[in-house]
């Protein structure tokens, strides 16, 4: 038994799949290796407490993820590295590790209460900081289960060489239905490993592995802004320069609201969301006639008032570039499409890149219409274009804020974050813990009520946060002041 100040660690276990996996080894693609020097995704939900004993809820979801483990093979499995260089998925079925601990002088309120996310969070998740590239020695995925004082927190470390946000939320998801006893299990992931993502091209690993490209101490502040359905639709409507109103049928961050799936309909919204992804790109110019005819849409106007604010509260040079960089889903952009639900990373990170002074200067469309641009153009052939780059000089991805002006959202508020019941209802809260954190990452997650309400999770330097507290730009849409 260990423990901090507020968390103890009850037990370890390792948990396998329920039955044994017949899979194939899956090797990692042009979008998994770069993620190799990136830490384990963290993520987690806040729930009340379950109408049951403690020994009884361990040993129900210990079940359920042998069971969910069945459905996703993959996650049990460990990196090897074969004789040429190409670093695959072995389905060995090595398990993954289960972590029963408590905090029984926290309180959901100490979670939710507080302005800036409370350090204690950041202990309800295992495998903290840990590189993706140490799959080879350890488990590709750990579970924890942190019983409080009137709730449970349930989070989920999982290595970012095998999963992107799309599959990590299918899994999360699938493992709250098995622990249910749903019989017929609504995602079926596709294994298949047959599209130009796979590539004969090989990354070259330094001595000792690679290491991530942030300074993992910088001091930072963490926070959520909540952004309601209303204040999204008036900030949308403000930048489409139109008058502000709310008819249900209003185009609402990709055409569908983030209430809990409904028996059967799963797949369908998850192609919605998918098909609704925002991205960007390098920046061009925009016929000034043509401008006002573009439709922004919501997760662009929210993104464009993020990238001005930040911007400004950063106090930069008005003649310094700034970048705004985006994670792009490319599932439904390549050609022929690949399944909405492969599985593995099938993402492309795209700066829009433009000058202080115009982002600035400008109204707030003007930095929209810069990330709308970048959305249409992010197809079939910009992604196998970002795929001969990288295999022509193959390299882990470059995280981090490098010259003090730059944003990565990451995430999005259309991944079904709400949509996971492990038998006594939904999470009353989402929250990450330290993996990937610096100067400038945005996390974006759908509002616990639907509808298309947005919660951003900032991590800003301190002065940087004041300043973005203190802009009336901002704060105006924010929910939560």
């Amino acid at each position: 038994m260990t423990c901090s100040e507020s968390v103890t660690i009850v037990s370890k276990s390792t948990v396998v799949p329920s039955h044994p996996s017949a899979m194939d080894d899956l090797k990692l693609s042009v979008s998994d290796l770069p993620m190799l020097s990136c830490h384990y995704i963290q993520k987690g939900g806040l729930f009340t407490k379950p109408p049951f004993n403690s020994s009884t809820m361990i040993s129900y979801l210990k079940d359920g993820l042998s069971n969910a483990l069945t459905q996703f093979p993959a996650l049990a499995g460990r990196f090897v590295t074969d004789s040429s260089g190409y670093i695959f998925i072995t389905c060995n079925d090595a398990g993954v590790e289960f972590i029963h601990a408590t905090a029984k002088n926290v309180f959901i309120r100490d979670i939710i209460s507080p302005i800036d996310t409370p350090d204690v969070v950041k202990e309800f998740f295992s495998y903290d900081r840990t590189v993706s590239y140490k799959g080879h020695f350890q488990p590709l995925m750990a579970i924890q289960v942190t019983e409080l004082a009137d709730g449970v927190f349930i989070s989920c470390a999982m290595n970012h060489s095998v999963t992107d946000g799309t599959s990590f939320w299918n899994f999360f998801n699938t493992f709250a239905e098995t622990c249910r006893g749903v019989k017929r299990i609504t995602i079926s992931p596709d294994f298949s490993r047959d599209s130009v993502l796979i590539s004969s091209a090989i990354l070259k690993i330094p001595e000792g592995g690679p290491v991530v490209t942030f300074n993992e101490k910088e001091p930072l502040r963490e926070r959520i802004f909540s952004f309601s359905r209303e204040s999204i639709l008036e900030l949308k409507s403000k930048v489409n320069n139109r008058k502000f109103s709310t008819p249900a049928s209003i185009e609402l961050l990709g055409k569908q609201s983030n209430d809990p799936y409904k028996d059967g309909k799963m797949v369908s919204k998850i192609e919605n969301w998918i098909r609704n992804a925002v991205s960007v790109s390098k920046p061009q110019t925009i016929n000034k006639t043509d401008s006002m005819a573009v439709e922004i849409s919501s997760f662009q106007s929210l993104c464009a008032l993020l990238w001005r604010c930040v911007t400004r509260a950063r106090k930069l040079n008005s003649t310094k570039t700034t970048t705004f960089r985006m994670a792009v889903n490319c599932r439904h952009r390549l050609e022929p499409k690949l399944n909405p639900l492969y599985f593995g990373n099938a993402i492309q990170s795209i700066p829009t890149v433009a000058v202080v002074g115009d982002v600035l200067s400008n109204d707030l469309r003007w930095a929209a219409e810069q990330l709308n641009k970048n959305v249409k153009d992010h197809g079939n052939d910009t992604v196998r274009k970002y795929v001969a780059e990288w295999e022509s000089n193959p390299r882990t991805f470059p995280l981090g804020n490098f010259d003090g002006a730059m944003i990565t959202m990451g995430s999005s508020p259309r991944f079904p974050m709400y949509d996971n019941d492990f038998g006594w209802g939904r999470p009353v809260a989402v929250r990450s813990g330290w993996a990937n954190k610096f100067d400038g990452k945005i996390s974006a997650f759908p509002g616990r009520e639907g509808g298309g309400s947005v919660d951003l999770e900032v991590v800003l330097a301190p002065e940087t946060m004041a300043g973005l507290e203190s802009d009336p730009e901002f704060m105006q849409f924010v929910s939560n002041c």
